[in-house]
């Protein structure tokens, strides 16, 4: 089983200006500060990306506290090196599940559409389908985060 997640996020820029956002340590450490991980790191290298994080598991409900206990340690990695798309892999390490996917920039007219497409797979026999969905929702909210700090970062 497995649940598939797609959301777009609008930019007032062109492609070349966000794509250079996303590539850039700063820009993805003032996300994790504003989505206010317990702990985390952003690094770039080669057009890689690599973020590591820790959220706390307050407010999650108790059948996935159960699993990852009272932080989630989670690592992301976006492979930009092909342009104005990139690989995306998530794991969150020692547990059962990933996400993986793409997200790719569209240019609209001096607009840029950032389109992520992921796949969202745990392997827990009988709670996979409300974990994913539980993934899912999180990932919609790191997302949307991420959006509106990357329109204030484009805007500046």
């Amino acid at each position: 089983m497995a649940t598939s997640l797609r959301k777009e996020l609008a930019y007032d820029a062109e492609a070349d200006a966000v794509a250079a956002m996303l590539v850039d340590a700063s820009f993805r450490e003032e996300v994790l500060a504003r989505m206010r991980v317990l702990r985390g790191s952003a690094t770039v290298e080669d057009r890689i990306v690599r973020i590591e994080q820790v959220q706390s598991a307050a407010g999650i409900p108790s059948f996935a506290r159960k699993i990852v206990g009272d932080e989630i340690d989670i690592l992301q990695v976006e492979d930009w090196t092909a342009g104005h798309t990139a690989e995306v892999q998530v794991t969150i390490p020692g547990k059962p599940g990933d996400m993986s996917g793409t997200a790719r920039l569209e240019p609209a007219g001096g607009r840029t559409l950032e389109v992520v497409e992921l796949t969202i797979t745990v392997g827990i026999p009988l709670v996979a389908g409300k974990i994913e969905k539980l993934v899912a929702d999180m990932l919609h909210k790191a997302l949307d985060k991420e959006h509106e700090v990357g329109r204030e970062w484009l805007a500046r």
